[in-house]
């Protein structure tokens, strides 16, 4: 197993995890019981269209990995670029998908093309109207005190681009473009950190271990670092998933969507369908829960522990294994990136 497969399985296995959890996003566990039987939702749902179909999340994670190749892109032109910048702009295109009307009509972006990505799938009311200001939050000025885990569900494209010092403060620093809660932005910077980490060859434990270290560094630090902490024991712990995941919480913020998944991922290691079906199926934010939990499965354990049925029938597979290898070739760059990314996209907003 080379590292592009690591690559392609962090965004594989996100995406895969989001489908997984979005048909389910909104009900309680005893709901989905009913509707799905006593051991939940096992199995992906396949549309009409016969496509299992993803959500905002892994939405948005695409146009996170596009912002950081544009960035890249531009710096390789010699223009000065701000990550964050282009991140920002990447996110307007994707507000633009969502039936946005007050943006440039010269916007250009290559997921753009992609008419799959131009459906609503339950976007986060915080994402929205953050960008829908057209002003750029960061954490040390926000425009808001959310935490929801609309911040955290995006970053991992930044941990499988930038090395784990550089992937944290990336995902603090993408996350807080519309969460200004510091449990909002630095479970963004946790993750990036865990699968920058995981990349290189760490364990997902010892990743998380090393992460709670760097987000102490942090003020507001204290919810983030105890929740990823109880996710670590919880994962020793005697305690089924349903008692263990209602301890952490439900996932609608961020800390505990990142600590459910690092427990589910831990826990489960790679039997890659118990992790999944353990991170969507409770009272909770389901589709992100599942999606983090497939990225850090995913970066750890490669595209060989994904079911292969599940890979054929994901919506936009081949979008994300593009962009999955084109951040795998941030330093060598390929011909395509030109095509793809290199024009330059500036703000996109009136």
């Amino acid at each position: 197993m080379g590292e592009r497969d690591l690559y392609r399985g962090c965004l594989l296995g996100g995406a895969i995890g989001d489908a997984l959890g979005y048909p389910i996003e909104f009900m309680s566990r005893d709901m989905i019981q009913k509707k799905y039987g006593k051991d939940g939702i096992t199995d992906l749902v396949v549309s009409k269209g016969g496509k299992a179909l993803i959500s905002d999340d892994t939405q948005m994670a695409l146009f996170t990995a596009e912002g950081i190749v544009c960035s890249e892109m531009l710096r390789r032109q010699g223009k000065v670029s701000e990550p964050s910048d282009e991140v920002f702009s990447a996110y307007g295109r994707w507000l633009f998908t969502q039936g946005e009307k007050r943006l440039k009509p010269e916007m250009k972006g290559w997921l753009l093309d992609h008419v799959d990505l131009h459906n609503k799938r339950a976007p986060g009311n915080t994402c929205l109207q953050s960008l829908l200001s057209g002003i750029k939050g960061t954490w040390q000025s926000p425009h808001n005190w959310s935490k929801g885990c609309g911040g955290v569900m995006r970053t991992a494209p930044a941990g499988l681009f930038y090395e784990k010092g550089e992937a944290f403060l990336k995902g603090v620093e993408f996350a807080a473009i519309t969460h200004g809660h510091p449990s909002g932005y630095l479970p963004g910077g946790a993750l990036a950190f865990m699968i920058a980490s995981i990349i290189s060859g760490s364990g997902i434990r010892e990743a998380a271990e090393e992460a709670i270290d760097v987000i102490e560094l942090w003020d507001g630090s204290l919810e983030t670092a105890a929740k990823l902490r109880l996710s670590i024991d919880l994962a020793d712990s005697k305690s089924n998933d349903a008692d263990a995941i209602a301890k952490i919480g439900e996932g609608w913020v961020g800390e505990e969507a990142l600590a459910i998944s690092t427990y589910c991922a831990i826990r489960y290691g790679s039997d890659f369908r118990k992790a999944l079906a353990a991170s969507v199926n409770h009272d909770g934010d389901s589709d992100s829960t599942g999606a983090i939990t497939g990225n850090l499965l995913g970066a750890r354990y490669g595209v060989e522990v994904i079911p292969d049925d599940w890979i054929d029938t994901l919506e936009l597979k081949d979008v994300l294994i593009r962009t999955a290898d084109d951040l795998y070739d941030r330093y060598i760059g390929t011909p395509d990136w030109k095509i793809r990314y290199g024009t330059g996209k500036g703000s996109v907003y009136l």
